[in-house]
């Protein structure tokens, strides 16, 4: 069976359109993969970008050559100048490398986070160590600075159970009492060895759209990432540094073959946390 191309593109932006939840009912294994899978954001000497009607976030990766840097520019479906004209920014770095804004350099370890606000006008990218870098972002109206969130130096919560192997650590950046946004909402959990479980108990928030990035595992290895309706739940099977896009409507949770981490990634209506429509074990279907 060939391969279902659900997306269309705009230059060099890929587009994904919006589904409700009816439609996933009747999609095949690799129409939910067209949907919701962003299989290839890192690429040698490219910045590549996905844009989803979700929330109007735009997901990206930037892998800059040795010596030499990369630009994010402004791609035809966000109508701008510059990217960051109508929109704000995260970026995590996966590896050692810099962020230029305006100018400014700022000097990122592994899985430190820069904060970008809107009216940046230029963004790039550099490494001398292979890094690659993950980006996420979201429509702004408010105008906040450049900020830089050190991971050695954040206050991890440490949160579930050994029984249940889900014992995992998460760490936020972009958040209202950290680097305040506007509405970008951004993090990483990291599980424990021996425990393979991500949000679970599972939840939804009809406010938001939230993205993954599956981060550290093996390449012979892969998470089964739950999605859809609690009562009507579907799954994928997900590589190393592969992102998914979960609706409002849909749950997000997972369960990998090896420990993992994962980059989170919100924006919608509010930036509450806390705001969760919990689904108990027992009610998923």
């Amino acid at each position: 069976m060939d391969e279902i191309d659900c997306s269309r593109k705009d230059g060099d932006v890929e587009i994904r359109h919006p589904t409700h939840p009816d439609q996933l009912a009747g999609f095949d294994t690799e129409e939910i993969r067209s949907h919701y899978l962003v299989a290839d954001l890192f690429a040698p000497g490219e910045v590549r970008t996905v844009y989803t009607h979700q929330d109007r976030m735009v997901l990206g990766g930037a892998v800059p050559r040795p010596g030499s840097a990369l630009e994010l520019t402004a791609e035809p479906p966000l109508r701008s100048e510059y990217f960051c004209e109508r929109r704000e920014l995260g970026v995590l770095a996966l590896g050692s490398g810099s962020v230029t804004v305006d100018g400014e350099t700022h000097e990122l370890g592994h899985r430190d986070c820069v904060y970008i606000g809107r009216g940046t006008r230029s963004v790039s990218f550099g490494s001398d160590e292979g890094a690659r870098f993950y980006l996420v972002s979201a429509p702004a109206h408010t105008e906040y600075p450049t900020r830089v969130a050190r991971h050695a130096e954040t206050t991890p919560a440490e949160l579930g159970d050994q029984s249940t192997a889900n014992v995992r650590r998460l760490r936020k950046y972009v958040h209202p009492d950290g680097i305040r946004s506007c509405q970008l909402v951004m993090g990483i959990t990291e599980l424990a060895e021996g425990s393979v479980w991500n949000t679970m108990p599972c939840h939804t928030h009809d406010r938001r759209t939230e993205c993954y990035l599956y981060v550290d595992l093996p390449p012979e290895h892969r998470v089964i990432h739950l999605l859809g309706r609690p009562d009507e739940t579907r799954n994928m099977i997900v590589r190393n540094e592969q992102a998914v896009i979960s609706p409002s409507w849909s749950v997000h949770s997972g369960a990998g073959t090896h420990s993992y981490g994962f980059v989170w990634a919100m924006a919608g209506e509010n930036q509450d946390f806390g705001d969760m429509d919990h689904v108990a074990i027992d009610e998923l279907r």
